[in-house]
């Protein structure tokens, strides 16, 4: 089985092969373009220097949230648009599980932290030590909310993601249990590790069709919480003005 993988969720794009649970290429930059200046080119590179048609592709996987929202956009809709041009389904793989694959293995919990602004990051918390268990799911929250939870659990812990460069002096202040931080080479998404994990997905009957496909964004967008907050505050002028007529 050949899986052709993006990952465009955060300051990294991504893209990777992997066949029969063999990686063949992976390409990934973190250099100031934008997603649709790098994913389309990095993609028609490693097909190239791996001489994979997409014909030759069974599915297509993608990390499918949360994260930035307009790499998540560029990366929907590359996935849509090569899944919709070939009929290939689509593998979503969770971002933050994708980030967490990078330490299958390890005995350590492992915390992905992707910076959400406003105070607040991306999370949640990732076991192998007995194959892969999901201990809190992916979810949005404050970085003091994330912390005193990893405080709670009592395990020594992998902290990776943009958030640790972020938020690093906070965890030097408010960690409590054993820790470490992941180094710069596995510290950001990597579409290999999604390919992975698409791949066990995929073997327990996960997919989609690009039709249907839709990020998980987990929060709404600056524009949105925007719209939503003029909208409350016209709605609370309204109300004042018809209580003084």
């Amino acid at each position: 089985m050949t899986i052709l993988a993006l990952d465009s969720s955060g300051l990294v794009a991504s893209a990777a092969i992997l066949t029969d649970f063999q990686l063949r290429a992976e390409y990934s930059v973190n250099y100031k373009k934008t997603h649709s200046q790098t994913l389309l080119p990095m993609i028609q590179e490693i097909m190239e220097m791996t001489e994979t048609d997409m014909e030759d592709v069974d599915a297509i996987a993608l990390a499918s949230g949360p994260g930035s929202f307009t790499g998540l956009r560029i990366g929907s809709a590359t996935a849509k648009g090569l899944g919709l041009a070939t009929g290939k389904p689509l593998i979503p793989v969770p971002t933050l599980e994708g980030l967490a694959y990078q330490y299958y293995g390890t005995d350590w919990q492992v915390c992905p932290v992707m910076d959400a602004r406003r105070s607040q990051v991306y999370t949640g918390l990732y076991e192998f030590a007995e194959g892969f268990q999901v201990q809190m799911e992916q979810t949005v929250i404050s970085v003091e909310e994330l912390l005193n939870h990893v405080n709670e659990t009592g395990k020594k812990t992998l902290f990776l993601g943009d958030g640790t460069l972020r938020y690093k002096k906070e965890m030097e202040e408010l960690v409590g249990v054993p820790y470490q931080l992941a180094p710069p080479h596995r510290n950001q998404q990597s579409a290999a590790a999604v390919a992975v994990r698409a791949a066990e997905l995929w073997a327990a009957g996960v997919r989609v069709t690009a039709d249907t496909f839709v990020p998980e964004y987990l929060r709404l967008s600056q524009a949105e919480r925007e719209r939503k907050e003029k909208l409350e505050k016209e709605g609370e002028q309204r109300s004042d003005y018809a209580e003084t007529v």
